[in-house]
């Protein structure tokens, strides 16, 4: 780890691990009309929680009577381990932002799994060609930049960041007091923050408008030497990707996160299999059946028609995850040995997939697997 960025995760302290799911709410706080800031900590209150700033984690929850998995970043920083905090924006009709602004309380338990995502202070040194950060957020995206730069302020970092977000109105602007904050404690950290339309603010005065590159480069005249981390909807961030590349940015030191999945995973119980598959009991052939062995021990088998997920679940193994669908990578391990067939929805990086990471949630087995887990 090099010193500009330090190694937040490995700060001396009792670890919390996956399996350890109970946390309590502390503190719910009304961020905007439709934004909620949920303070948590460990059950436990004698450990520390570890992660990197922009990491996420799982929620387990049980809606009317059915185990739902969502994921979402941790907004609050490293550097503060003993409570950590999501901030969740209420969707119209989204099943588990409707239920944690109606239904979580202070005082009341909540399955977390994790911490998980690569979409954090790099592990190793910044790009050579990069000068500093430039950070890009739309709505409620702006949480894993909030994470980062709280831990630069807490850490008393001279950071050279540009935060550009993007914002309906401002009072739509989630942590907009705490922005100004920033700016004023950290020399080289500035923000410039940009609302479609001046909504009820009488006499507002700021930047209006949609995002767009001649405005990027008004606020960012640098922005081709610096390294950027964007989050937002989906739509926000293919412009923010087509903005860079018109302008000719070198896209090796662009960063992008997202958890707005089209059909969220629900723990829904996962059938048995068969003894025999399909076409046996016809005197056909019976599909192999393959054994996955974890590193800490524990076996199940796999057939090579279903998910290493699905056979894990089965076979009542904890196993984190969300999307299901190889998207949010929040159940990635490392292959040890074995092949599986992968088809993944972007979870994973290339050079990810090259050093042996997989997505249990995608992969089926080719053959007998020993995996990092």
């Amino acid at each position: 780890m090099n010193a500009i960025y330090p190694d937040l995760a490995d700060a001396p302290a009792p670890v919390w691990e996956a399996d350890d799911e109970v946390f309590v709410c502390l503190r719910v706080i009304d961020e905007t009309p439709d934004v909620r800031t949920f303070v948590l900590r460990l059950n436990d209150g004698d450990r520390s929680f570890r992660y990197r700033p922009g990491q996420f984690v799982t929620l387990a929850l049980d809606i009317d009577g059915e185990r739902v998995m969502r994921c979402y970043t941790l907004s609050s920083s490293p550097t503060r381990p003993g409570t950590v905090a999501i901030t969740v924006k209420r969707v119209p009709g989204g099943r588990v932002s409707n239920w944690l602004h109606d239904h979580l309380r202070p005082g009341d338990r909540i399955a977390v799994t994790g911490p998980a995502g690569q979409f954090c202070f790099p592990s190793g040194p910044v790009s050579a060609p990069a000068r500093g950060q430039l950070y890009l957020s739309g709505g409620s995206g702006i949480t894993p930049l909030m994470s980062m730069s709280r831990a630069w302020a807490d850490l008393g970092l001279d950071a050279d960041v540009r935060f550009v977000h993007a914002a309906r109105t401002p009072q739509d602007v989630v942590f907009a007091d705490e922005i100004a904050l920033l700016a004023r404690l950290l020399p080289r950290w500035r923000a410039s923050v940009i609302c479609e339309s001046a909504g009820s603010t009488p006499g507002y005065s700021g930047l209006t408008g949609r995002l767009s590159l001649p405005l990027l480069r008004s606020q960012v005249p640098d922005l081709l030497e610096r390294e950027v981390w964007c989050c937002g909807p989906a739509p926000f961030m293919a412009a923010v990707r087509a903005m860079l590349m018109d302008a000719g940015f070198d896209m090796s030191r662009y960063h992008e996160e997202s958890f707005s999945f089209e059909a969220p995973a629900t723990a829904e119980p996962v059938p048995e299999v068969a003894d025999a598959a399909p076409g046996a009991a016809d005197g056909a052939e019976p599909a192999p059946r393959f054994t996955v062995t974890l590193k800490r021990g524990e076996r199940f088998e796999c057939g090579p028609d279903e998910t290493l997920l699905e056979a894990a679940r089965r076979a009542g193994l904890r196993w984190p995850f969300s999307c299901s669908s190889g998207v949010c990578g929040t159940c990635r391990t490392r292959r040890l040995s074995g092949e599986v067939q992968m088809s993944q929805g972007g979870g994973l990086r290339p050079r990810e997939v090259a050093q042996g990471w997989m997505l249990p949630c995608c992969s089926r087995p080719l053959g007998d697997l020993e995996l990092d887990r």
